[in-house]
This record gives C-alpha cells, structure tokens and sequence, in this order.
C-alpha cells in the first residue's frame, strides 16, 4: 500500500464537482465557495483547461496543492485535484494511451487510501463514442482491481456519465435508449457495486429526485428534472469510514452540483 504523509484531520471531507469548464467556473465564485464549504479535497472534472492557462490563485489557492491532467485537444475534458495535505505520489492516466491522451484520471497516494478523480467519457455523440466509454470503464475497473489487490483501499468519484437506477433520474422511461441510461451502461455500475464498492451517496439516502445534473438547454433545473451521473464509491472495507454524503444541489456555478462524503481517516 502507499506511504505518505497522514492527513490532519481525523474526518476528512472529500467534495466532488464537474464545474464544466474551471475558468467559467471561477467567474462564477468557484473560489468563494471552496473557501465556504472548506473541502480536505476537491475533486473536479471537465476543467477544459491547461494549467498554464489559470490565474496564480486558480492554480493553487490558498491552503491547497493542486494537481492536473488535461487533454491533448485543447479546451476539452480535464481534471483536477486540490487537497491540502500532499500526497505521497501522484499519477495521471491508467498507462493506455488512447484513453489517457483525453486527460481523465488523476490518482493521489495518501497513506491510508488512494483516491481517484475521474471523468468518464460521455457516449451520447455516436456509436464509437458509445464504444469507447464501454472500453474505458472495463479499462478501469481492470485498473483499481489489480490495485486494490495488493493492499490498497480505493476511493473514486468524478462524473461517471450514467445513472445507475430509475431513481438516479426523473424520466427513466424516456430515457431507456439514450446513452447515459443504457443498459449496457447500468450493468457496469452493476459489476462495480459486485465488485464490492459502495455508492456513498445511497449508503445515506435512498429517496427519488436527488439528482446531480440537469441539461441547461431545457431549464430542467428549475422544475428539477434531472439525473445523478457522478458519484463517490469506495471499497467495501471502508464502509465503517464512511460517516456522511450528499448532494448539494442549491450550489450553482455548473450544470452539475458538487457532491461529497465525510470520512473518518
């Protein structure tokens, strides 16, 4: 398992937030809300954005380190990671260029867990599109189990571009062919929970109409027709770690929300 530094405090709050596009978002009090909320960790995703291209207090707020992985093709996916205590290493990618070339995953070591941030692909666009979030997500599950067999508990969360059950969105029905609500796409959500991780979120919260995204052309946040896409697992030996999740859906600033957990480390 990793060694490094012990973080500081024994709960430890890990935010997740797709901001769609972090310069968007700092325009919008992205900085504000980081220093309201005061986040161990944050996660985000769809940064669409190349570290050279941040201001000086984007790139490294006050009280974080912050890390990144961006795309090859410019203004597009992206991830990031602010947390304030270091991690003992830091890794982009899964070592498969084809995925690793859209800047994805973002992999931290801290002494007692390592923790992913990812943005999983979006398949909506066409059939290869389709194809290769499928590959990506068998990619990844492959990936964090041959680590998590040498010892390591693993902690993701990131935009996983798929509701996993009919409560995780408002117009199941509608949506059955749609990217997103496939069945094939579910059945992935299906193997990483047999696989023994746990969706945080429900371990909490089993109601309806929590939602984590809403589609900006339509208005649908305001009526609340949404889904919930991204996610927090952890594996199942963290389960007794896991003391609180939510979504934070009054947080604007992105057409996502943040989520979060609260675990005791």
């Amino acid at each position: 398992m990793p060694q490094g530094k012990a973080l500081m405090r024994e709960k430890l709050r890990l935010f997740s937030w797709n901001v769609n596009g972090i310069r968007a978002a700092y325009k919008k009090g992205l900085l504000e809300w980081v220093r309201e909320a005061s986040p161990d960790i944050l996660c985000v995703q769809e940064t669409k954005a190349s570290p050279e291209q941040l201001p000086k207090d984007l790139l490294e707020p006050q009280g974080y380190h912050a890390f990144w992985d961006k795309a090859d093709k410019k203004g597009y996916s992206g991830v990031g990671v602010y947390t304030r205590t270091p991690p003992a290493a830091v890794h982009t990618g899964m070592g498969i260029s084809r995925f690793d070339s859209e800047g994805r995953i973002l992999r931290l070591d801290f002494d007692r867990f390592v923790l992913f941030n990812v943005y999983f692909p979006n398949g909506k666009k066409n059939q290869e599109r389709l194809q290769f979030k499928l590959d990506f997500y068998d990619a990844f599950l492959d990936h964090i189990e041959k680590l998590r067999r040498t010892g390591a508990s693993i902690v993701f969360c990131g935009d996983v571009n798929t509701a996993h059950k009919e409560t995780d969105l408002a117009r199941p029905k509608e949506n059955e062919k749609v990217s997103g609500f496939l069945p094939i796409e579910r059945e992935w959500i299906d193997r990483v929970v047999a696989a023994g991780y746990l969706d945080t979120f429900r371990l909490f919260c089993s109601d309806a109409g929590r939602y984590s995204w809403w589609d900006q052309k339509t208005r649908a946040r305001e009526r609340n027709i949404g889904w919930r896409i991204d996610y927090v697992f952890v594996c199942g030996a963290m389960r007794a770690q896991v003391k609180d999740a939510w979504i934070l859906e009054e947080v604007m600033g992105s057409d996502h929300c943040p989520i979060g957990v609260d675990l005791e480390i």
